[in-house]
């Protein structure tokens, strides 16, 4: 093909391209969905890199399922669930269709432990007004997982081992 000829069809075949692009980005977007992990230091990931932490990981384990959506870390380290009561609207926005839920144990490790039942239930409660599915982390998910040198906080197995426990009730949720 000469250049001359090359070059008359490069404006309708661009024209074409963008086009095709734009309703793919369309349709992905249509499809997307926000995943949003709130919690403590497990949900943030301490002591590892940034993309070791689960919420990364359920997202990277997501994609590979052809699952298009985003998952938010909302992970503070020694947060409280009073705090994540208070972090709530901000943390989640119209386009969450799932809550990944770790309140973690700093309630009790700080004095509030007799806070935490009726936050989780205000939690859930300001979920089920934005009809957003809950999937709780409690912290005996965490047993049998690799845990780092303080006990406490996962390993990037670990949090690859709970994301993958994770991920088919967050399909799940994503799919109602």
């Amino acid at each position: 093909m000469s250049a001359i000829s090359f070059g008359r069809l490069r404006r309708p075949a661009i024209g074409l391209l963008a086009a095709c692009g734009l309703m793919s980005a369309i349709a992905a977007a249509a499809d997307a969905a926000e995943v949003v992990a709130l919690g403590a230091s497990n949900t943030y990931g301490k002591g590892v890199n940034r993309g070791e932490d689960f919420p990364a990981q359920l997202e990277a384990m997501l994609h590979a399922k052809g699952v298009h959506v985003s998952v938010a870390n909302a992970g503070v380290n020694g947060d409280t669930t009073g705090g994540m009561l208070s972090r709530f609207d901000s943390a989640v926005d119209g386009s969450t269709r799932v809550l990944v839920l770790q309140p973690g144990g700093n309630d009790a490790r700080k004095g509030v432990g007799d806070q935490r039942g009726g936050n989780i239930s205000a939690i859930t409660a300001k979920a089920a007004q934005r009809h957003i599915r809950v999937v709780m982390v409690e912290n005996g998910m965490l047993r049998g997982l690799t845990h780092q040198v303080d006990g406490q906080h996962l390993t990037p197995d670990g949090y690859r081992m709970l994301a993958a426990a994770l991920l088919p009730r967050v399909m799940g949720g994503l799919r109602k």
